[in-house]
């Protein structure tokens, strides 16, 4: 066995006849009796106490921890004593995702999960734990993909805290524990008539801001970050390299997702209404700071604020000119007096870039092009949501020997002559 047991309440002393003799010691009766000792992997001793009556439970512990060390699943007793709210925010602190990203995470972590599991010291935490959280989060949260991007932070958490040795397994990876499902909805693209409908009721500055979307796949932060010296009219080319983010209520100019700038094909028709657009609304030198609040600051912009100084503001733009197109196409209704326009989260700007996929996926595009027009980081991400869109494989084959068919005399022996025997 690791270690020894050692019995406060009692101590070894040499007789008068020079035979060792168990004695009382000042401590007997108080406080706990037995103290496990042992020596740990980095060389310092761990201890752990126990009360009278309690000395098979201190051996069986020791014999634990002698288990997971042969094992090489030993965790410090006491390190994983620190609270999930102490070690949450030591993880939080060292995020190194993009600014935008690590506030949202952050807001998450200390709205939806500290409130709960914060007090519980990690090393007590189990699966029936991460049960009860989840089923409180569905309580709060009814959308079902939200708190599935909540749980896997908390589970990326309790993985830190594996791998740096605080806990031996992970309960959010319980066979009991499950994860909330994932958005199951597929894409349902508009059709081009809701596509010009919407960018008709929008205000004549802001109109092709749709042709982007729906022409050349942008995002709306790239719409917005949109320079006129990376429109190549003589090329056919867009280069997408930065959008407009709020990062903690400020905005900034910062790199596409995941820093993934790129070239997109600029169809006449969008050259045309950019043009357009640039001879009734002059590009404004807008200034705005690179990636943080306190960034270097850059100067441009192909749409931006009516005084001309500012760059379009996303909250603004949903809420007076989107939404306010939306109904004028007949996509959602008039909101009654006094009440905000009805949520309509699948008929934001996304819906644009949904639309082009739609077109060139019809079209016959690869799904290998399609991602690198869309700034996806894996071809794959991309057929998961847009497969359904693709022409299926059936109907090609029926189209191909239907048309093997056609090519030979029809009186010859084919299906339509052949006889039963």
């Amino acid at each position: 066995m690791a270690g020894h047991i050692q019995d406060r309440w009692y101590k070894n002393e040499t007789g008068p006849d020079g035979k060792p003799k168990r004695v009382r010691t000042d401590r007997y009766g108080t406080g706990l009796r037995y103290r496990a000792r042992y020596i740990g992997p980095d060389g310092t001793e761990k201890s752990r106490s126990f009360p009278d009556r309690q000395k098979r439970q201190a051996e069986e512990w020791l014999a634990r921890i002698e288990a997971d060390m042969s094992r090489g699943q030993y965790v410090d007793p006491r390190a994983g004593r620190i609270t999930f709210r102490q070690y949450a925010e030591q993880w939080l602190a060292s995020q190194t995702t993009d600014l935008n990203t690590r506030y949202s995470v952050v807001s998450q972590i200390r709205r939806h999960a500290i409130p709960h599991l914060g007090p519980r010291p990690l090393d007590s935490f189990q699966p029936g734990h991460i049960r009860a959280w989840l089923s409180e989060l569905e309580s709060a949260l009814p959308t079902s993909s939200y708190r599935r991007v909540i749980f896997g932070n908390v589970a990326a958490i309790f993985t830190a805290a594996v791998d740096d040795g605080l806990l031996s397994k992970n309960p959010c990876s319980a066979r009991s524990v499950t994860a909330p499902a994932p958005a199951r909805g597929r894409v349902q693209p508009w059709t081009a008539e809701r596509v010009f409908a919407v960018r008709a009721g929008l205000p004549k500055r802001y109109q092709a801001m749709v042709d982007l979307g729906s022409g050349c796949g942008l995002r709306q932060g790239e719409i917005f970050g949109l320079p006129l010296d990376e429109v190549d009219f003589d090329g056919g080319w867009l280069h997408v390299a930065h959008q407009v983010k709020v990062i903690n209520g400020h905005l900034v100019f910062a790199p596409p997702k995941r820093e993934k700038e790129r070239d997109v094909p600029l169809p006449a028709r969008v050259a045309d209404a950019l043009k357009a657009h640039a001879d009734l609304f002059p590009p404004a030198k807008v200034t705005l700071p690179w990636r943080t609040p306190d960034g270097a600051p850059l100067t441009k912009l192909l749409f931006f604020s009516r005084d001309g100084r500012f760059p379009v503001r996303r909250s603004d733009f949903n809420v007076f000119a989107w939404k306010p197109a939306l109904v004028a196409a007949g996509v959602i209704p008039a909101p009654t007096k006094g009440e905000r326009h009805q949520a309509a989260r699948e008929h934001g700007m996304h819906a644009l870039r949904h639309f082009y996929a739609s077109v060139l996926l019809d079209a016959g595009e690869n799904i290998k092009a399609l991602s690198q027009y869309l700034g996806h980081s894996d071809p794959g991400f991309t057929l998961r949501v847009y497969t359904h869109l693709m022409p299926s494989s059936e109907g090609r084959t029926r189209r191909a020997v239907d048309r093997a068919y056609e090519a030979v005399n029809h009186r010859s022996d084919g299906p339509q002559t052949a006889q039963d025997r």
